[in-house]
């Protein structure tokens, strides 16, 4: 079975809950989606507003209170927010590539700690953190254990490697500036096995396809930056299980039986996606959402990835938060017809942001200082 390029954007649209807004609990959505890139605290809540029908953000509060949903470095070493019941396999899974970025970083090194020395001090890291602590507190107790100070990113990659859960300490999103962590509930993910790990994988690309599928091993080693050695050793395990698909160029194709592949011309209506939404950054392929000559001026070249948005489903130019609107800057020129749903999609942002964060993303407003080629921008007013 073959599958076109606009078919593998619409499956992606369809999986991620973008063709339409679904009536879904937010626990579900979290699961439906697989995660969501989490580094930024706003965008989890502007990501679920985009997929889910009357999305409450009291209810995303109420899951990471409750730890239903957690927040830890996983997929691409950066923050993501998931599931408690995928957590475990998907540390596993990621096993092996954090603890070589984290624990063999030259700057670890540099300040004179080695691989050997977090497996000794993590029992105790993890046990005083049964309860939430601050990020202060934790390093206090890092440097109590080596019997002395620790530079900075000692902490920080020792707390990124850790299978730690970070503690809600908003508002106005559930986490702060500040920093807390707790140990991830029992039981525990297995570190430093090389079968759990295999394991944890393969169970993390099945996922991965679910949510973003079709999709070739590059794509998988893309949305978790595990070796693509790896991820094939990982995909043996599950390739009893899969579907193989021939995608654009004759590119081999892996997919979970029965997951949505809806027609190419199904139509897909304007989003306005949060910064470093998912769907921008888990294909090696990214054409399948960001057309070529749009990537450098969407992902950054410190890996900044602004806020979008996709219409006919792909990306097609960038917004931000402006005085008395959204302010929506498009790459080519699009229709009378398209601005008017934008305009339906900024007025609804714009209320729901409004008793939160009615800048959200200002901080990364230095891009557009820098200039982006917009072929027309105009501030869609909200309430």
């Amino acid at each position: 079975m073959g599958i076109t390029a606009r078919g593998l954007n619409r499956s992606t649209l369809a999986r991620q809950l973008l063709l339409d807004r679904v009536t879904i609990g937010v626990e579900d959505a979290v699961r439906r989606v697989v995660a969501l890139q989490a580094q930024q605290p706003g965008s989890p809540y502007v990501a679920l507003w985009n997929r889910v029908v009357d999305f409450d953000p009291a209810g995303l509060d109420k899951a990471v209170e409750s730890y239903a949903l957690v927040r830890s470095t996983l997929m691409r070493l950066t923050l993501h927010l998931v599931h408690a019941e995928d957590y475990r396999a998907f540390r596993e899974g990621m096993e092996p590539t954090l603890r070589g970025s984290r624990l063999h970083d030259p700057r670890y090194k540099a300040a004179g700690f080695t691989a050997d020395d977090a497996d000794a001090l993590l029992p105790e890291l993890l046990e005083y953190a049964g309860e939430a602590r601050t990020g202060a507190l934790m390093r206090e107790r890092l440097e109590a254990a080596r019997g002395g100070p620790v530079e900075a990113v000692v902490w920080r990659m020792m707390r990124q490697y850790a299978p730690l859960w970070h503690a809600p300490t908003g508002p106005p999103w559930s986490f702060g500036a500040a920093q807390s962590f707790v140990t991830a509930s029992a039981p525990l993910p297995v570190l430093g096995d090389p079968e759990a790990a295999t394991a944890g994988l393969a169970v993390l690309i099945r996922r991965y396809l679910e949510g973003f599928g079709p999709a070739s091993v590059p794509d998988m080693a893309q949305f978790t930056m595990a070796p693509r050695g790896k991820v094939r050793e990982a995909v043996r395990l599950v390739e009893g299980e899969l579907e193989r698909l021939e995608g654009p160029d004759g590119v081999v194709l892996y997919d979970v039986p029965g997951a949505p592949l809806p027609d190419e011309d199904v139509p897909a209506p304007p989003r306005l996606m949060a910064m470093w939404d998912s769907v921008l950054l888990s294909y090696a392929d990214r054409s399948r959402v960001i057309p070529a000559a749009y990537r450098r001026h969407v992902i950054r070249v410190n890996g900044d990835t602004l806020p979008t948005l996709l219409v006919d489903g792909y990306v097609a130019g960038v917004w931000r938060l402006v005085e008395g609107g959204v302010e929506v800057s498009a790459f080519h020129p699009l229709p009378a017809r398209v601005w008017e749903e934008l305009a339906g999609e900024a007025g609804a942002l714009g209320g729901f942001l409004a008793a939160r964060d009615p800048r959200v993303y200002s901080r990364y407003d230095h891009w557009w200082v820098k200039g982006l080629p917009a072929a027309e921008t105009r501030v869609l007013p909200t309430p």
